[in-house]
């Protein structure tokens, strides 16, 4: 099932995508919840009514009539308000080659433990144009990821039992400041600053039902579902980035057990999967110019539109806007 949060007469509404088209949860069954909060928070209960819903539009018994071309509505982000927003660090391909291009070696404690950041719940957003401010566009970066989101609440959650909470799979840039971000992190605190402005998650959450046929195993001495869903973003139509949902090293159970730990997870929770081998400019730049040292980095530019597809997912479009201000915080610095 494709869950969608889009506006409806100035609104958040609750939707499903079925064949190209947009169906209100209310077609499904009168008492269904209208916003993704509340669906989540009683997903044990509303998920299998709208899941037999769905099959009665396929079947042609519900909702004739009714439906709403997607490319017709304007798509907010799935989990439009999420409760927190954590971000992970999976990917041992894109650790293995940041490190490298910055000629350290590879950090032991990447394959002891999983870990995550928290950023800024407040400014998620989905598809659509992403504002941003005179510094950010110093050196301003995407992020290539997976992310899920919590349906029930839990603690101490062991990680062979972590899938049980995860409501379904949608793509997220995690977008990066990175001047901001390599500043702030000398003082060994952040991102702060360098994450915060904008985090996309969309175009929709898609249930783990839709993706079983991709389950993989989780690499040798993991815990959890894996899937083959090829990964690729494009920025003005050029692919910068290829990678795959499935070379996750650290599953989304191992993560959700390392993250609830002692603390409660929620629904509406969203966590991200971290950056995908060659998933960021950062990255791509710096293995440019370990190979070459005449290599022209590249950067995200005012107007630049970011186009990513994760298979069985969708596709995520937002267009980069300069905000009309001169303001700068990296003005405000003060000398030494």
């Amino acid at each position: 099932m494709k869950i969608v949060s889009y506006i409806k007469e100035g609104s958040e509404q609750l939707g499903v995508l079925v064949n190209g088209l947009v169906y209100d949860m209310d077609v499904l069954h009168p008492d269904m919840p209208n916003s993704m909060n509340m669906f989540l928070m009683y997903w044990d209960n509303v998920y299998p009514v709208a899941k037999a819903g769905v099959q009665m539009i396929l079947d042609g018994r519900r909702g004739t009539g009714s439906g709403v071309p997607v490319n017709e509505l304007q798509l907010l982000a799935p989990v439009p308000f999420p409760t927190s927003c954590r971000d992970g660090y999976a990917f041992r391909q894109h650790v293995a080659a940041a490190r490298r291009n910055r000629k350290v070696d590879m950090i032991a404690e990447f394959d002891q433990y999983p870990i995550f950041y928290f950023t800024n719940h407040h400014t998620i957003q989905g598809p659509g144009e992403i504002l941003c401010m005179p510094d950010h566009f110093e050196k301003l970066d995407f992020e290539l990821e997976a992310a899920i989101v919590i349906c029930k609440q839990g603690r101490n959650i062991p990680a062979e039992q972590a899938d049980e909470y995860i409501g379904g799979l949608m793509i997220m840039n995690d977008m990066s400041a990175r001047r901001l971000q390599m500043e702030e992190m000398l003082l060994n605190l952040g991102p702060a600053k360098g994450k915060d402005f904008a985090t996309v998650i969309g175009p929709w959450l898609v249930t783990l039902d839709e993706l079983e046929q991709f389950e993989i195993p989780a690499k040798a001495n993991h815990t959890g579902r894996s899937w083959n869903l090829t990964m690729t973003c494009k920025v003005n139509g050029v692919e910068v980035s290829r990678g795959n949902v499935g070379d996750m090293d650290w599953t989304f159970a191992e993560i959700i057990e390392r993250a609830s730990y002692g603390v409660t997870l929620y629904p509406g929770d969203v966590i991200g999967s971290g950056t995908v081998g060659t998933g960021c400019f950062l990255e791509l730049n710096g293995t440019g110019k370990l190979n070459d040292p005449n290599y022209p980095e590249q950067w995200l530019q005012p107007n630049d539109v970011v186009e990513m597809e994760i298979d069985n997912l969708g596709t995520l479009n937002n267009t980069i806007i300069a905000e009309e201000t001169s303001w700068s915080i990296l003005e405000q610095k003060k000398t030494i």
